[in-house]
């Protein structure tokens, strides 16, 4: 027969592996480094590229033109020529393609500017600090990139001044950035101990989870004012027409002050 004892135990030594790698939050493929977090830092990588392609076609134009005007007055280019104003283009469309990269913002500059810029910004860090987390705080920055896109949407047209902006820049240009920064001050060797109780792994996890449901909450509370908006903007329809059901059967149509004629009181023509 069979040892089945020696398969036993290897099936229960790989089902508790399992189960320690689900708890870490499962296995992960490490994400592409071009991927946005959120449409903000998208939207400004975007910007950044459309520049850089404008500015490589000004300098390819602007050495082509220069080329052909010097050969109009002095004399054809020739071969020579031909090769000098190739390698320029080359030179030109390698230095600009170099340069003109979105730079990582610093912590400081997290919470400055107005909300879009705020946004974009605390992206941005986020993905340059995204590789040196544990698995299952990726994924949470992940989401954070989703809710600060929703977060900078409530924040349009709210004036500086208000205490939402000040809680705002406080939750994402001081604590999110903080957590992660404290986090990554400690020996990469020591993270997976236990201090205290916990790992700074677990720690990590736990704060971001926390900051994550703030963030929500912020959005969700902001966006209660839209939602009273509408929900006035729809009694009031309610009121003034008298609802679908009303505009249907014109019972709802507002009552303009002049009486309609009474057909039924006009003499029907008279058959001949």
């Amino acid at each position: 027969m069979p040892d089945t004892a020696r398969d036993s135990d290897r099936i229960l030594r790989e089902a508790k592996r399992s189960l320690l790698t689900q708890r870490n939050g499962g296995t992960h493929r490490p994400a592409p480094r071009a991927r946005s977090i959120g449409k903000a830092s998208a939207e400004l990588k975007t910007k950044a590229l459309l520049k850089k392609v404008r500015n490589i076609a000004l300098a390819v134009f602007a050495i082509w033109v220069g080329a052909g005007i010097f050969s109009a007055i002095v004399g054809p280019l020739l071969f020579w020529g031909f090769m000098a104003t190739l390698v320029a283009t080359v030179v030109a469309v390698g230095v600009l393609a170099m340069s003109g990269k979105v730079k990582v913002p610093q912590r400081a500059e997290l919470k400055q500017g107005n909300p879009a810029q705020m946004v974009a910004r605390t992206e941005l860090w986020l993905e340059a600090q995204r590789p040196a987390l544990p698995p299952p705080a990726q994924a949470l920055v992940d989401k954070l990139g989703v809710q600060l896109d929703a977060l900078g949407l409530q924040l349009k047209g709210l004036s500086p001044d208000e205490p939402a902006m000040a809680e705002v820049r406080e939750l994402v240009g001081e604590y999110i950035p903080e957590t992660i920064d404290n986090y990554r001050k400690i020996p990469a060797h020591l993270r997976g101990e236990e201090y205290a109780g916990k790992t700074a792994d677990a720690r990590l996890v736990e704060s971001l989870e926390k900051l994550s449901g703030e963030v929500d909450r912020v959005t969700r509370r902001l966006a209660e004012g839209a939602l009273d908006d509408l929900a006035i903007k729809s009694r009031y329809l309610e009121y003034r027409y008298g609802g679908a059901e009303a505009l249907e059967d014109g019972t709802g149509m507002p009552d303009t002050g002049v009486p309609l004629p009474d057909f039924s009181a006009i003499p029907t023509k008279q058959e001949r």
